[in-house]
């Protein structure tokens, strides 16, 4: 991967941090900056080509670092600015890119922005952030409601008006109609791109306009009980605003300015909607994350369908790309099981697109149920008992069967799975049939294989448990071949042109073995065969 290549991004495989959970180094229990550090070397022994962290800014932690008070410093519980200038030197002398997370729909109440704001109706921040009169019965302004429960409207004793927070009330929306706002948040940018940061993944990117008149959301009539309560109406108005894409486009210019950067946008919308995301002639995000696969049926059709659709549904030029996992989401082993987590991995990696992985995945890290004592994410705390909860898939990384799994000498922030002992980095290293041996092995075929980095992709016919495609580029080809259940099944090779071998099977007892008429998959087995 050629380091001045614009479009570097689409041959390289993302790996996400989180950065609290990965490796702490001075024994708080919390992981921080320096032991990143410490693990690059396990992180490019992977194969993969970036890093995407979770934010590292200073903030309160009502939300983990998602409610910033500083864009333009270092968390002190994960280190100093020095230690981000060390692990970013380091990440590029070992050839990786480095991507922070910027959060700009929203800062902490404690930012001096806010502090600002609230102060007074008067203040020339004040317009930074949305604000409203009161509805004439002196109830919030509009029926928004907050992503982790409740109104999305916090009343002010101060100033007598309300202010929107689509997410936690200690997290005031910034007004992205205020070009002062989209100016400031445009040279957090650039002071961490002259840093030299491969760019960004833009946190809730669809959320930055709001509805210019405040019009309540409608119901939802498809809303179930048991679900989050903020889905009891639809967000028409208040995320998802045409002007949004003039927003992102600037945000474009800016990292464009830069040469070699990549612009990536967290989007939760229908596929037709989040297409609007690439932009007008490409000029949006390069890769707005494509989540179908969080949330999917596991089933060979219905995965079938997304790759059809989403392929379909690409604006001309526009690049794929492809997500199993991260930290607000349910761990993929958990979501089809340990079985299926590999057939998964296949599947990640040999799709057409790029690709980003959640840490510990690689090791099969699976849904931890967290104990009411040990919760730690607030939208569980909201909103308890349905389900909700983040932490069970923020849990530390397991790297040893030590105490607290060589993450820490402390006990960490949040508990360990008893299974660590077995299921950690150092045991499943030493074993070359595990699923972090799988991965490495997906990522080398995949960094030795055109068909998989840049190749067309062509659906074959399929029924039951099979889902099976065509990778090929220039006269050259394979063939992906997914069993999704659990029982064995034989296809019929000669109408596939399948080729005379097994390039990697997700058993990793295969490889050179030679195919005669009929390629006999186990149950949860998933193969790439070289294409005649």
């Amino acid at each position: 991967m050629a380091q001045g290549d614009e479009n570097w991004w689409r041959d390289a495989i993302f790996y996400q941090i989180y950065p609290r959970s990965f490796q702490d180094s001075n024994g708080d229990g919390v992981g921080d900056l320096a032991g990143i550090l410490r693990r690059l070397p396990y992180v490019k022994s992977l194969g993969v080509d970036a890093i995407w962290l979770s934010p590292i800014f200073p903030s309160p932690m009502a939300d983990f670092g998602y409610d910033i008070s500083d864009y333009v410093g270092i968390e002190p519980l994960f280190g100093t600015m020095a230690d981000f200038d060390a692990l970013l030197a380091a990440a590029h002398d070992n050839g990786l890119k480095l991507i922070l997370d910027l959060v700009p729909n929203h800062t902490s109440d404690q930012h001096p922005w806010f502090v600002e704001s609230r102060s007074s109706r008067d203040n020339p921040r004040r317009d930074w952030y949305v604000w409203r009169d009161p509805a004439p019965d002196g109830g919030a302004p509009n029926n928004w409601l907050s992503e982790f429960g409740g109104s999305a409207w916090q009343f002010d004793e101060t100033t007598g008006q309300y202010y929107y927070h689509a997410f936690l009330a200690q997290q005031p929306d910034l007004n992205w109609r205020n070009p002062d706002v989209r100016a400031a948040i445009y040279d957090v940018m650039r002071f961490w791109l002259d840093k030299g940061v491969d760019g960004f993944r833009v946190d809730v990117i669809w959320h930055l306009i709001k509805d210019a008149e405040f019009r309540d959301n409608p119901p939802n009539p498809h809303y179930v009980e048991g679900r989050p309560p903020n889905e009891k109406i639809l967000t028409q108005y208040s995320t998802d605003q045409p002007e949004v894409h003039d927003v992102i486009a600037e945000m474009r210019r800016v990292t464009d300015t830069y040469g070699a950067r990549v612009l990536i946008g967290e989007i939760y919308l229908p596929l037709h909607r989040l297409m609007a995301y690439y932009g007008n002639d490409l000029t949006g995000a390069q890769m707005p994350f494509n989540f179908a696969l969080l949330s999917t049926f596991w089933s060979a059709r219905s995965i079938e369908k997304i790759i059809e659709d989403y392929e379909k549904a690409l604006p001309k030029g526009a690049w794929p790309n492809w997500v199993l996992g991260n930290h607000d989401r349910p761990r993929v082993a958990s979501r089809v099981g340990p079985e299926q987590a590999r057939v998964a991995a296949m599947l990640l990696l040999t799709l057409r697109g790029t690709p980003t992985l959640y840490y510990g995945d690689e090791i099969g890290m699976h849904q931890l149920a967290i104990a009411p004592e040990d919760v730690r994410d607030p939208f569980e705390k909201n909103v308890p008992g349905i389900g909700v909860g983040r932490d069970g898939c923020r849990t530390p990384m397991q790297w040893d069967s030590s105490n607290f799994a060589g993450f820490s000498q402390a006990r960490p922030w949040l508990p360990l799975p008893e299974d660590h002992i077995r299921e950690n980095v150092a045991n499943l290293e030493a074993d070359t049939g595990s699923i972090l041996t799988l991965y490495k092995r997906l990522i080398a075929l995949r960094r030795s294989c055109p068909p998989l980095v840049a190749g067309d992709y062509h659906p074959i016919s399929a029924q039951g448990d099979l889902l099976i495609y065509r990778r090929e580029i220039q006269g050259k080809a394979v063939i992906v071949a997914l069993n999704l259940g659990p029982d064995p099944v034989a296809v019929t090779t000669s109408a596939i042109r399948f080729g005379s071998n097994i390039l990697l099977s997700t058993f990793l007892d295969r490889e050179g073995e030679g195919i005669e008429g009929v390629l006999d998959l186990r149950g949860n087995e998933g193969v790439v065969v070289a294409s005649s």
